[in-house]
C-alpha cells in the first residue's frame, strides 16, 4: 500500500512539474508588448500584415515547444521574420508574435503527439490573432507565414475566416511552404485559393523543389497540394521562363539583402503534386540544408522575393479598390 502510495505521490509530482514547464515558457498576455517582435512597427502604411514565423527551433534541448521567453529563441525567431519582413515592409505595418512554435522534431511523431505540440503553438498564435483583431479592429490586413507559421496560419483562417472582423478586412493570405488540401478546402469551403494575381480574400501558396522531388515533409508521396506560380501567377503547369523572375533575394538576420539574382530561374507547377517545379539552377549550389538537396522549402521566399513583394502591393491596391465605396 505504502508503495503505491509513493507511486501516486511520484506521478503527481511529475504531472505538477510538467504543467509548470508548459506554463513557464508560454509567453503570456499578447497584450503586453513584450511578446511581439513587431506590433504596428511602420507608419503610413496602407494594411497590416500578421506574420507568423517558421520553425526556427530544432529540438536539440529535448523540448518540443519552444520556450518563447528563451533570449535565443526570440533572437532567432526575430532574425528568420527580418529575412521575410523586405516582402511586406513596403506596404504593411508589421505585426509578429513570438510563439511556442513546435520544435523540428515534432514532425517525426506520430499524428496524435503531433497535434498535441502544434495545438500548443497554435494557443499562443490564436491569442495573439484575436489581440491584433481587437486592438486594431479597421485596418485591411495580410495574414503570412511561412512553413510552420503557414499551418498556423491555415488554422486561423479555418477558425475564423467565418467572422466578418476577419474575413472583410483580409487582402489575402500568403501560406507558403506548407500544402493546403482537398481536404482543406472541403472542410472550409470559405477556403479559396488564388486564381490570378490580384485576386482578394484568397490563400496564396506554393512548395518549391526540384524537378526529380517525389515527396518531402510538406507534400508527401501520396498527397497532392493546391498552389500558384509566383512567377505567372497561374494555377496550371504552363511554365514561367526565367526572364519572368524579377529577381531572387538572399538576405541575412537583419534584413539586408546582401544578394541579389534577377531571372534566377523559371518556375512550373507539377499537374500531379502542386508542387513548384524549379528546373533552371544547380542543386548543390542550393542545398537543402535540414532537408535532402532538391527540397528547396529553405529558399521559397528568397527565389521569388520580388515578385512576391510586387504581389503583395498588387493585392492590397485591388482590395482597396473594392472597398472603396463601404
Amino acid at each position: 500500500m505504502l508503495a503505491i502510495r509513493n507511486l501516486l505521490a511520484a506521478l503527481l509530482i511529475c504531472l505538477l512539474f510538467t504543467l509548470t514547464a508548459c506554463a513557464a515558457h508560454s509567453p503570456g498576455d499578447y497584450a503586453e508588448p513584450e511578446n511581439w517582435v513587431f506590433f504596428a512597427e511602420g507608419q503610413d502604411k496602407p494594411a497590416d500584415v500578421f506574420l507568423i514565423a517558421p520553425t526556427v527551433t530544432l529540438g536539440e534541448d529535448g523540448r518540443l515547444n519552444a520556450d518563447s521567453r528563451d533570449p535565443a529563441f526570440r533572437q532567432r525567431l526575430a532574425g528568420t521574420l527580418n529575412m521575410q519582413r523586405g516582402i511586406y515592409d513596403p506596404w504593411c505595418r508589421l505585426y509578429a508574435p513570438y510563439y511556442r512554435q513546435a520544435a523540428l522534431t515534432v514532425f517525426d511523431l506520430d499524428e496524435t503527439a503531433r497535434e498535441e505540440r502544434l495545438r500548443a503553438a497554435y494557443a499562443d498564435v490564436r491569442s495573439a490573432f484575436l489581440t491584433y483583431l481587437h486592438a486594431v479592429p479597421d485596418r485591411p490586413f495580410v495574414l503570412a507565414g511561412f512553413s510552420q507559421g503557414a499551418e498556423m496560419g491555415l488554422r486561423l483562417l479555418k477558425e475564423f475566416l467565418d467572422d466578418p472582423a476577419c474575413r472583410d478586412r483580409l487582402v489575402a493570405a500568403y501560406l507558403i511552404g506548407w500544402r493546403i488540401t482537398d481536404g482543406d478546402l472541403a472542410e472550409r469551403p470559405r477556403l479559396r485559393m488564388a486564381q490570378g494575381e490580384s485576386d482578394t480574400g484568397v490563400i496564396v501558396s506554393f512548395n518549391s523543389e526540384a524537378e526529380h522531388i517525389a515527396s518531402s515533409l510538406f507534400v508527401g508521396r501520396d498527397q497532392r497540394t493546391h498552389a500558384i506560380n509566383p512567377l505567372n501567377w497561374r494555377t496550371d503547369s504552363r511554365r514561367a521562363g526565367r526572364e519572368a523572375n524579377k529577381g531572387a533575394c538572399f538576405t541575412d538576420y537583419s534584413g539586408a539583402i546582401v544578394r541579389e539574382v534577377p531571372a534566377l530561374t523559371g518556375a512550373y507547377l507539377d499537374a500531379r503534386r502542386g508542387t513548384l517545379k524549379v528546373p533552371d539552377i544547380p542543386e548543390a549550389a542550393y542545398p537543402g540544408k535540414l532537408f535532402p538537396n532538391g527540397i528547396y522549402h529553405v529558399y521559397d521566399y528568397q527565389f521569388f522575393y520580388r515578385n512576391l513583394q510586387e504581389n503583395v502591393g498588387k493585392r492590397i491596391a485591388a482590395f482597396l479598390r473594392e472597398h472603396a465605396d463601404r
